[in-house]
């Protein structure tokens, strides 16, 4: 089945340089995961942190230039494709430098890195894990500590409503609104930024 696209979306923003929250948390989304990437292939951590920028650098000078529904596969696939070739390109430029300790090491990477289809799952997957984070970070300073408390105990440690409304010394109803209120709001910040309807992200959570 394929995955819905958002109108109203963070990747919607960034051609607007100037949007400087889109690109704060789009750098706060993706660049663990383009980092991941280069230390998957090997890179040494500062070669994989050099790598952060020059993706982020190539994606600022050609996003405006994508198109989902006339390039192959959604943004994540195109990003990943962007930072894994950057990623080989980086390891064979450092062929004829000088490698510190262990350094071979990360050359006899170019012949031994995952699968690219493999790689990009892990990508995905990685990346939802960050996307629910993410979510769940603003959704929770954005309602009262007892609201996420309530959502928190019911939805993700499975309590009953009933005890944690005794303990929360509310009614049982209130527990049930607060649980539906912040799985509306979560629902509706993952379906923004990642573009993934909830269930997908649940799916990679259990």
């Amino acid at each position: 089945m394929m995955e819905p696209e958002t109108r109203e979306s963070l990747i919607a923003r960034l051609p607007d340089h100037a949007d400087t929250t889109a690109w704060l948390e789009f750098v706060q989304l993706y660049e663990p995961l383009i980092y991941g990437i280069g230390r998957r292939h090997g890179l040494q951590p500062t070669d994989a942190t050099d790598l952060v920028q020059e993706v982020l650098l190539a994606v600022a000078q050609s996003i405006e230039r994508f198109k989902p529904d006339q390039q192959r596969g959604r943004f994540r696939s195109w990003l990943f494709g962007v930072a894994r070739n950057h990623s080989l390109n980086k390891l064979r430029s450092l062929r004829g430098q000088p490698q510190p300790a262990g350094g071979s090491e990360a050359f006899k990477q170019l012949d031994q890195v995952a699968a690219p289809t493999s790689l990009e799952q892990e990508f995905t997957t990685a990346f939802r894990r960050r996307a629910f984070r993410w979510a769940a970070r603003r959704v929770r300073q954005s309602v009262q500590p007892t609201t996420w408390e309530a959502f928190s105990r019911t939805a993700v440690d499975c309590q009953s409503a009933g005890d944690v409304a005794e303990d929360l010394g509310v009614e049982i109803g209130s527990v049930y609104l607060a649980r539906s209120r912040v799985m509306s709001r979560l629902k509706r910040l993952v379906q923004e930024v990642s573009g993934d309807g909830f269930e997908a992200i649940e799916g990679e959570l259990r």
